[in-house]
């Protein structure tokens, strides 16, 4: 039962930090200088890693779809199902994830150890809001520089696919360009565009969460940041879940 009330409790400390940490954005004073710092370090700090990953999965991907297409003779074809994957599911949730495991857990660890030194308890007795101080520029971060990474991830997983379809499966190059120009239509670059934002504001949300309700010295930091971390992929996996089917019934797209 007690258990059961923590959990509650929980809950509803989390719902009211998703309210507070974005309304944050139009009450004074505005923390312009903290909310650039952190975005240098969501965007330009995760760029390599995002970059890596991506490169790899397109080629991956890429290397297996031309096999399986290679024995039903439709290898040229590679490029629209790389590009749809991609574009619409591998692409926003790979980056989301790489995400999580840089910058949140950046995120929980850093407000962790302000709470455990009693930094937070400062900021509250010289009257700052330590929501819209802390979190507020954290959630702002992350909703505008995981979308444009991932369009950047999106770009290297199609130059990885284009480097194994061309270079390794021999395929044509002037056709597998042209049908990732023919997938760039509305409704992909919609449902993998709109993704990210809410990727990106779950994540921040959760992961300075759990830095503010960190206790309990060294272990309880190492259990938050896990928790964060752990917590933050598998809401990613089951929004990606339900937006995709809310995207597919918006777009009119039947399955």
């Amino acid at each position: 039962m007690n258990g059961l009330k923590v959990i509650l409790s929980s809950l509803q400390d989390f719902y009211k930090l998703s309210l507070t940490a974005p309304l944050g954005v139009f009450r004074k004073p505005f923390y312009f200088k903290d909310t650039l710092e952190q975005m240098d370090y969501a965007g330009p700090g995760s760029l390599f890693i995002v970059m890596l990953v991506s490169l790899f999965i397109g080629m991956a991907l890429s290397l297996q779809i031309s096999a399986e297409l290679a024995s039903l003779g439709l290898k040229m074809y590679t490029g629209k199902i790389v590009g749809v994957a991609i574009i619409r599911e591998i692409g926003p949730v790979a980056v989301a994830l790489t995400f999580a495991g840089r910058v949140g857990s950046g995120m929980a660890s850093e407000i962790g150890s302000m709470i455990l030194g009693h930094q937070v308890d400062i900021l509250r007795v010289f009257g700052v809001d330590p929501i819209k101080k802390l979190v507020t520029p954290r959630v702002i971060s992350s909703i505008i520089m995981l979308p444009v990474l991932t369009i950047i991830g999106d770009a290297v997983s199609l130059i990885g696919g284009y480097y194994i379809a061309v270079f390794v499966s021999h395929q044509s190059s002037s056709f597998y360009w042209s049908q990732i120009r023919e997938i760039l239509n509305f409704e992909n670059l919609f449902s993998g565009i709109s993704k990210p934002f809410l990727f990106g504001y779950i994540i921040s949300l959760i992961s300075c969460f759990f830095g503010l309700t960190t206790h309990g010295g060294s272990r309880g930091l190492r259990r938050s940041t896990t928790m964060a971390v752990v917590v933050s992929t598998v809401m990613i996996i089951v929004i990606d879940f339900l937006l995709t089917k809310i995207l597919l019934f918006i777009l009119g797209m039947r399955v």
